[in-house]
């Protein structure tokens, strides 16, 4: 398949090797030169473009006029939802898909045709498929409002860089759920070492989600 990517963050440059690994043809764009440059640097058999999604003559220029999916993964949802009206209402490219960084935009994603999915929704997925009664308890918490899930990157100034687990002070009912690097997901221990550029997902109550995203970027 030949298959464009908006945005080249962890998400998509992951999402580009993984799927140029399997013999697709793909196109990364975005806005960001030097995110650009760290893919075609990292990543062999992929097109990268300096350029937004969000533009038709990007657009144009990355092939969309015979592209058979459009992936729409950067971090802003007014982006991505740009991006899979322009590819499928403007290009004709016959399946979108969007990566929803709110699970409330997921429905609007949905009223529009778009094949949506946020981190909540695939841990949810995850826990219904796997659940014990902890896992319900915390499922309906994180539905009902009680839990936010947190996603952040480790900058590359994070005094955490080269730290285990164990010994980085978190803030009270904080877990953490997965540590993304480069293709490896990894469910963390105490012993796990966290690196900058990891992406980080974790669990904790609304009040603590300020001061856990100042602990990971160094700033706490």
């Amino acid at each position: 398949m030949y298959i464009i990517i908006g945005g080249g963050g962890k998400v998509g440059s992951s999402l580009a090797r993984k799927l140029a690994n399997r013999g697709h043809a793909v196109v990364v764009l975005d806005k960001s030169a030097e995110k650009c440059a760290r893919i075609a640097e990292s990543t062999d058999n992929v097109l990268v473009i300096n350029g937004d999604a969000c533009d038709v003559k990007y657009m144009e220029e990355a092939g969309a006029e015979r592209a058979d999916v459009l992936a729409a993964v950067t971090g802003d949802d007014d982006d991505n939802l740009v991006m899979c009206q322009l590819a499928t209402e403007g290009f004709n490219i016959p399946k979108a898909v969007a990566r929803v960084n709110d699970p409330r935009n997921e429905r609007i994603f949905h009223a529009l045709g778009i094949n949506a999915l946020s981190s909540t929704t695939i841990i949810t997925s995850l826990i219904e498929k796997e659940a014990t009664i902890g896992d319900i308890i915390t499922l309906q918490a994180l539905q009902k409002g009680n839990l936010v899930l947190v996603e952040m990157d480790l900058p590359r100034n994070t005094p955490i860089d080269g730290k285990k687990l164990v010994d980085v002070k978190l803030p009270k009912k904080v877990v953490l759920v997965s540590v993304i690097r480069d293709d490896e997901v990894i469910i963390p221990r105490g012993n796990t070492i966290l690196k900058a550029g990891d992406a980080v997902i974790a669990l904790t109550v609304p009040d603590n989600e300020q001061a856990l995203r100042d602990i990971l970027a160094g700033e706490g």
